[in-house]
């Protein structure tokens, strides 16, 4: 809803620009005062990654508040935790039901649904977020994959550094 208003709003002040001020350099020095605008405000809800030695790059997430160590997966369809990090986040591990067929690097294992309640990198918080979790021991790392990063606004990856853009 918010970005239907911004989009709305964004419109309205451009059609007033355009209304009030008929000259070409007053349209286009506010046009750029808008998008200046729009810019920063962007901005402040995006995150910088630094590519790690080993060529991944990694993270610091909380998970329902609690620190969690993560690895950007564009290959993992959801965000999975290590049985580890899923208990130490507080997630009801007595009611999972192990019934979702996973490869990992370590080969093949089964994992379980749940949601999220919050999942926050830097300033991009998330909530009700898909996740799985796999068994103790089936994994070492956390992934934080395509069920958040489908979520922005935009990802990408220039050298390296990854952004991470969150919707204004």
């Amino acid at each position: 809803m918010s970005r239907f208003l911004l989009v709305l709003f964004v419109l309205a002040a451009a059609a007033g620009v355009v209304v009030t001020y008929k000259d070409p350099e007053q349209v286009a020095r506010a046009s750029d005062t808008i998008s200046e605008l729009l810019r920063k405000r962007s901005q402040g809800r995006a995150v910088q990654i630094a590519r790690a030695q080993g060529g991944e790059f990694l993270l610091k997430a909380k998970i329902n508040g609690v620190d969690a160590a993560m690895v950007i997966d564009t290959g993992a369809t959801s965000v999975v935790l290590t049985y580890e990090t899923a208990k130490a986040a507080g997630l009801p591990l007595e009611l999972l039901l192990y019934d979702v067929d996973v490869e990992t690097a370590g080969g093949h294992t089964k994992a379980a649904r749940l949601t999220l309640d919050r999942l926050a990198v830097g300033k991009l918080v998330e909530r009700s977020v898909p996740a799985l979790v796999v068994p103790h021991g089936q994994m070492k790392t956390n992934l934080l994959g395509m069920s958040f990063l489908d979520r922005l606004e935009s990802w990408e990856v220039h050298a390296d550094r990854l952004m991470l853009h969150g919707y204004p």
